[in-house]
């Protein structure tokens, strides 16, 4: 039996690019739609084909499909091998769905970019002026693993040699800008640095002040401080 939705004036777009953000994301649209009782779409844009897709993209995709349907979205839109800017993509498809509230996530501009170059959500505002635009922040909490690590505080990167080591500070020399969330029970800094990078987002492994690569971490459920890393 097919759920009506009731509220057919309302509709909501949740734009989501590849990393841990991603299901956050779907799941505050689909609460918003349902507090709403009204149609939810997904959105993600690439730029190239969908077979030149790697298999860190698919894997997504496919976890992506499933919560669609776990949520009864009505449609999780591809747009592939998409030239245009996004800010264009997803007002054609807000247009064509008759979308009335987008779900977007923190964006990969910096301050400086935003102030050069112009903010991403300001070109989205002026794309649809009549739209509500909802902006998730990066999470200060590791979803399912509050037991093993703290909340999350501002934290940055520094750049030295072929490694990147956690400051506190801001200066001149940072070069990523994030959430650390510090392992619960050690002096050391130990945990996780999330961060913006590429339009992606990061989740990155902090050992005793040093990332030793820009490697993306998931994390793959509760147990042991030791199970819970799995790296791409």
């Amino acid at each position: 039996m097919v759920t009506m939705k009731t509220r057919m004036d309302e509709s909501i777009l949740v734009c989501i690019y590849y990393g841990p953000n991603g299901e956050r994301l779907i799941r505050r649209g689909g609460r918003l739609a349902n507090m709403l009782n009204c149609p939810l779409y997904l959105l993600t844009v690439d730029p190239l084909p969908i077979e030149e897709f790697d298999a860190e993209k698919i894997d997504y995709i496919n976890q992506w499909k499933k919560l669609a349907k776990e949520l009864k979205a009505e449609e999780y839109i591809i747009k592939d091998n998409e030239k245009r800017p996004f800010t264009k993509v997803i007002g054609e498809v807000a247009r064509q769905k008759g979308i009335t509230q987008v779900v977007i996530g923190q964006t990969a501009h910096s301050r400086w970019q935003e102030i050069t170059k112009g903010s991403i959500i300001n070109t989205l505002l002026r794309e649809l002026p009549f739209v509500d635009i909802h902006i998730v922040a990066v999470a200060r909490y590791l979803e399912d693993n509050d037991d093993f690590f703290e909340k999350g505080i501002r934290a940055y990167l520094i750049q030295e040699g072929d490694t990147y080591r956690l400051s506190f500070h801001h200066t001149k020399d940072v070069v990523f800008e994030g959430i650390f969330f510090k392992e619960t029970g050690t002096d050391f800094n130990n945990g996780v640095f999330r961060f913006m990078y590429d339009k992606e987002m990061m989740q990155v492994q902090v050992i005793d002040d040093y990332v030793t690569e820009l490697k993306n971490i998931h994390m793959v459920g509760p147990g042991s401080k030791s199970e819970v890393w799995e790296q791409e």
